[in-house]
């Protein structure tokens, strides 16, 4: 058992099991993070832990007050892979502390207190948003994991199956034909695209990375099918721009009656996302967007 003090908790790791433990996690709950809608890999076991992968590997994640548990996990993925992943090196206090003080946004922050931004592998998210379009999370869900049982790499962990997500070579080297079991209609067409584009350099994700959150999204727009929500999402959950504000129905839905009134428009909600959250937009957009689809 080896102890060491991270990011504001203790953990430990336990060899023989591979299992990490941190206690003293504050802003942090499993179900808020891996159901809030930022992700679709992971699933909720009878214990209340969830089992998903990511980055090529399959981890579970449990948590219980401050204490979380992540098995399946060795001391050097941890600490180059799932403290970043599950956004455990970033200081949610003081992000909190920096949207307090209105009404609206406080009881948003208070139901939603464990949710953590992750930060997801770029081609995953941006093929896994295309699929999201005007689609519901269990059919997202299911067509994402048909692709991966099809043209990813089998993981076997406690006693089941698991598949990686293909990466933009593979996929860019099907045809319509290849996909039509995933049943993804026409999405279809747009992972292509975007396979195609990544593949061929002609999207770069790492230099898109670089950019300024207005450039990077103008960059992922030329992907046939990623419109602004789909452009936003990539950027907000797998390449670090903390601004990026996406809007769906329930983000309109809740900062119209909240906010601007129902004639607001999707431009004049992001103007205002930019000038009331700032650099935060992006987690006070998952406050928002939870506490809406979780009260109705």
């Amino acid at each position: 058992m080896v102890i060491y003090v991270g990011n504001g908790y203790e953990y430990k790791f336990d060899s023989s099991t591979n299992t990490v433990t941190l206690t003293g996690v504050e802003h942090f709950d499993a179900g808020h993070t891996f159901l809030c809608g930022q992700c679709f890999r992971f699933d909720q076991e009878d214990d209340g832990s969830f089992t998903g992968v990511a980055h090529g590997k399959v981890i579970n994640v449990k948590t219980n007050g401050t204490t979380v548990q992540i098995r399946n996990c060795t001391e050097e993925d941890f600490k180059n892979l799932w403290e970043r992943f599950l956004g455990l090196d970033t200081d949610y206090g003081a992000i909190k502390e920096s949207l307090s003080g209105e009404e609206h946004i406080d009881k948003a922050m208070e139901f939603g207190w464990g949710i953590r931004l992750l930060n997801q592998e770029p081609f995953e998210c941006l093929i896994s948003f295309v699929i999201s379009t005007q689609n519901q999370i269990p059919r997202i869900k299911k067509i994402i994991r048909k692709m991966c049982e099809l043209f990813g790499d089998k993981i076997t962990f406690d006693g089941k199956d698991y598949y990686t997500f293909p990466n933009c070579h593979k996929l860019a080297s099907l045809t319509e034909e290849d996909l039509a079991p995933i049943n993804a209609g026409y999405r279809t067409a747009y992972i292509l695209d975007a396979a195609k584009k990544v593949a061929s350099g002609e999207i770069d994700l790492d230099i898109i990375c670089a950019l300024p959150t207005d450039k990077a999204k103008a960059e992922l727009m030329k992907i046939k099918g990623v419109g602004p929500k789909v452009a936003d999402c990539t950027m907000l959950f797998s390449l670090q721009k903390g601004d990026a504000f996406p809007v769906d129905v329930w983000v309109q839905r809740i900062v119209r009656q909240l906010y601007l009134g129902e004639n607001a428009s999707i431009k004049e909600i992001s103007a205002f996302a930019g000038e009331r959250f700032g650099m935060h937009s992006g987690i006070a957009q998952q406050y928002l967007f939870f506490y809406a689809r979780e009260n109705g």
